[in-house]
């Protein structure tokens, strides 16, 4: 069956960073992920990941005779314009008390997520999912207002690492069938075609 494929011109540039998503993972195996929904994070400042690893050397005949590198995922910050409540909630482990105060507590565990988000092109924007994600707690600050008004970013570390089934990231190319390219940000694409919203 023929496909559609979202554009038949290609990027040059890449610049921006907007629809931030995340959704919760339910469940990871060796057969593949199931995660959540994914809910829209808006205001998108920045997002800067490092991959990790190891890169092994091995000498000989005076020379690296083989170079083998792990590949460990990716780890970063990602800058919102803050931290939203349900983000606090759903993966921080924060609650809302009986008189809707959120509440932060030294035993809270956090949850595992995938975080979806996309670069602007100067032809296509390329979107992105990154599945196996945890996240540290925002710092706590601000500063006085001065003649005019900047608003305090919040930023969370984000460290991305392999699911059981080895998969760290997808993203969608100028030959990625359209349909999938609208649906990225309602479920998680899964390799192989298949894409899902958990239970």
């Amino acid at each position: 069956m023929a496909t559609t494929p979202v554009s038949a011109k290609k990027n040059k540039v890449k610049f921006g960073l907007e629809n931030v998503h995340y959704a919760l993972m339910t469940a990871d195996s060796a057969a593949g992920p199931t995660y959540g929904e994914p809910k829209p994070w808006p205001g998108a400042v920045s997002l800067s990941m490092d991959p990790q690893g190891d890169v092994t050397k091995f000498r000989a005949d005076n020379v690296d005779y083989w170079v083998g590198q792990q590949n460990s995922g990716y780890e970063g910050d990602l800058e919102m314009a803050r931290v939203i409540d349900d983000f606090r909630k759903d993966v921080l482990g924060e609650e809302v008390d009986a008189n809707g105060v959120l509440v932060e507590d030294a035993d809270a565990e956090t949850k595992q997520f995938a975080l979806l988000f996309e670069f602007a092109g100067d032809v296509n924007k390329t979107r992105h999912v990154l599945y196996n994600c945890t996240a540290s707690r925002p710092s706590v600050g601000s500063q006085t207002t001065e003649e005019t008004k900047k608003p305090v970013t919040e930023s969370c570390t984000i460290t991305a690492s392999p699911l059981l089934n080895k998969k760290v990231k997808s993203s969608t190319t100028d030959e990625t069938e359209k349909t999938v390219y609208d649906g990225w940000f309602q479920s998680v694409y899964l390799p192989g075609g298949a894409a899902n919203a958990g239970e």
